[in-house]
């Protein structure tokens, strides 16, 4: 098998086609469909037609919580905190952006008037992590203070379309700094459409985290490693998947982090805990037949892993195509969706 490095997962892309805001409708993105031997431009609401009835959907339902905070340290210094996890109590896990780091036990004072004391690094002193103590419950307190936590490369400050259209219209379990981004497509006229299609929905969870968008730093990817999420498959999702092969449909994951969850449940034999799993050209797929999924920023680990599930040079000259006809890329993007490369 052909050995890659960062670079074969390369492209350019124009700064253009970057979407900083949605679609008009959810359903009214563009949707590349890379499931034949050409591709084939469509639009999102013309999902059911490329299903079949008995065909399952399998949907990430966490929910974005407000995770970007604003405050200073007691010496006025200006600080930015982005909550990766809550903990027991009122503990969270959070990246931190200031000038210094403050010491273990310095409590900051926050935008909104509640406050944080730093309790050390995590997951271990020398952990790029930092454990905080809130003064109240940390979903209210991220509620009521919090900003939508955007992508880096979207360039606006958040906005209450933000808060709306940066959460899928199923979003459920709260936990997530980033949103699952090819379920923004869906709304509740296409969910309808694909229910009268007869095709199935279960959902799982799996909280992204903020080192989703970290950039791989290593010319070998085997070398790379990979931020942990924590994840769950519910004892109803486990079923309806054992009902569809059953009747020899096929499970089509809405997200890379829909595969990652079904992926490490099947791996692991594990339906909660957390995952750091690394999917790249030669992974054995054993539940996943047909993907929906946006178009990735280059050289990502997302990119790695369309281009494990769909084969390397396919989706290459499918994103050649994408920026050809100026699909729009990333978040707020467009959709693309993608079969299971017969391994």
């Amino acid at each position: 098998m052909r050995h890659f490095t960062l670079g074969d997962f390369d492209f350019a892309l124009p700064p253009e086609l970057i979407a900083q805001h949605p679609a008009a409708q959810r359903s009214g993105s563009r949707l590349l469909d890379g499931t034949g031997g050409a591709p084939a431009d469509r639009i999102f609401r013309d999902l059911p037609q490329l299903l079949a009835p008995g065909d399952l959907l399998v949907f990430n339902d966490t929910q974005v919580v407000k995770a970007r905070l604003f405050g200073e340290k007691p010496t006025g210094g200006k600080l930015e905190l982005l909550v990766e996890r809550v903990l027991s109590g009122r503990e969270v896990v959070a990246h931190m952006k200031v000038s210094k780091k403050p010491p273990v036990g310095t409590e900051l004072r926050m935008d909104g008037g509640f406050t944080a004391t730093l309790l050390g690094r995590y997951p271990d002193e020398d952990g790029p992590l930092f454990r905080l103590a809130f003064s109240d419950d940390p979903y209210a307190l991220m509620e009521r203070h919090g900003h939508v936590p955007l992508p880096p490369y979207i360039t606006h400050a958040d906005t209450a379309e933000d808060a709306s259209r940066y959460q899928t219209v199923f979003a459920k379990n709260p936990g997530a700094v980033a949103a699952p981004t090819a379920a923004l497509h869906f709304d509740e006229a296409l969910l309808a459409a694909l229910d009268a299609r007869g095709v199935e929905r279960a959902s799982v969870t799996l909280h992204v985290g903020a080192g989703t968008f970290q950039p791989v730093k290593v010319d070998d990817i085997a070398q790379h490693r990979m931020h942990s999420e924590w994840y769950q498959v519910p004892l109803a999702t486990q079923e309806a998947i054992a009902r569809l092969r059953a009747r020899g449909g096929r499970l089509v994951a809405v997200g890379t982090t829909t595969v990652r969850t079904l992926e490490s449940w099947a791996r692991s034999g594990l339906a909660s805990g957390d995952t750091d799993i690394f999917i790249t050209p030669g992974f054995a797929f054993r539940q996943v037949d047909l993907l929906v999924t946006n178009f990735h920023l280059p050289k990502s680990t997302l990119m790695m892993l369309v281009s494990a599930f769909a084969g390397y040079e396919h989706v290459m000259a499918l994103y050649r195509h994408a920026i050809e006809a100026r699909y729009r890329f990333f978040s707020y993007g467009d959709a693309m969706l993608l079969a299971r490369r017969p391994s």
